[in-house]
């Protein structure tokens, strides 16, 4: 049997994923057991024992100064931006994408700007969104919404725009209007996409989170991974990579689980 045709089980696809992050695994022990008996004292690959020193004091120990435990502040912090910035792009997308997929003189007039939008870099408009919306809160979340809003409309519109001409036709002639065939044809067939087009958006929503909270913030996951880097604190560097990473995968799953409950039809045989 070809390669191409070869389907693999559920267990065997746990087990083969597992593989390469073992041997990721099993690669940095070695290299960081090598570099410790060449020096002790390096920081560059800590062993397990000094991350699971470190992280305990973050994460079981308040501050002495604002008696948090600093872990899990910087979680709570960075996941509440994520998922403000994720929520208001959504209802965007959405709510945008709709109009400009079923509607033409919507796409024709608005979409040149979302297109304009969408291609240009959001870190560039990192500095603009600070002098014009200051240090707080409001900045982080804006920068999360302006690097993923419009490629999520993009994604929505060409998906409802691109639906089969007769689904509208037909509704039309059962006497639907524009607003009903947006609503009842439409949105449905949207949902699944929508829920990719957050998938997809995920990874660079955490990176703009990471560089607004680098440049200006006391507190977070990508405040704490910056701060601690002058130190070379790659003990707690790593854990915290790491971290950020079990949370993406984690909310991956969860939109992959909601989407294939909430429409299995969307996914053939996958369910």
């Amino acid at each position: 049997m070809r390669w191409v045709n070869r389907q693999v089980g559920r267990s065997n696809r746990i087990f083969l994923g597992s593989l390469p992050i073992l041997l990721l695994v099993l690669t940095y022990l070695f290299l960081a057991v090598q570099r410790h008996e060449a020096n002790p004292a390096d920081k560059i690959l800590p062993l397990p024992s000094a991350m699971v020193s470190s992280m305990s004091a973050l994460i079981m120990e308040p501050d002495k100064l604002s008696g948090q435990f600093i872990f899990w502040a910087d979680t709570l912090a960075s996941l509440q931006r994520l998922g403000i910035g994720l929520g208001i792009s959504t209802l965007m997308a959405l709510a945008v994408g709709l109009l400009l997929g079923i509607l033409p003189p919507v796409r024709a007039t608005f979409g040149p700007l979302v297109t304009g939008i969408a291609v240009i870099p959001p870190i560039a408009l990192l500095p603009i969104l600070f002098i014009a919306l200051g240090l707080g809160e409001t900045a982080k979340v804006a920068l999360i919404v302006v690097g993923i809003a419009p490629v999520m409309i993009r994604d929505v519109a060409a998906h409802v725009q691109a639906l089969p001409r007769e689904l509208i036709i037909k509704a039309q002639t059962l006497g639907a209007s524009s607003w009903q065939v947006m609503i009842r044809v439409a949105l449905p067939q949207a949902m699944p996409r929508l829920i990719q087009a957050i998938r997809l958006a995920l990874g660079p929503a955490w990176v703009f989170l990471i560089s607004a909270e680098a440049i200006a913030s006391d507190v977070g996951l990508g405040y704490r991974i910056f701060l601690v880097r002058r130190y070379l604190s790659m003990d707690v560097i790593l854990p915290y990579v790491a971290w950020i990473a079990l949370l993406a995968i984690a909310i991956d799953f969860v939109l992959v689980t909601i989407s294939k409950r909430g429409f299995a039809w969307a996914h053939g045989d996958d369910h």
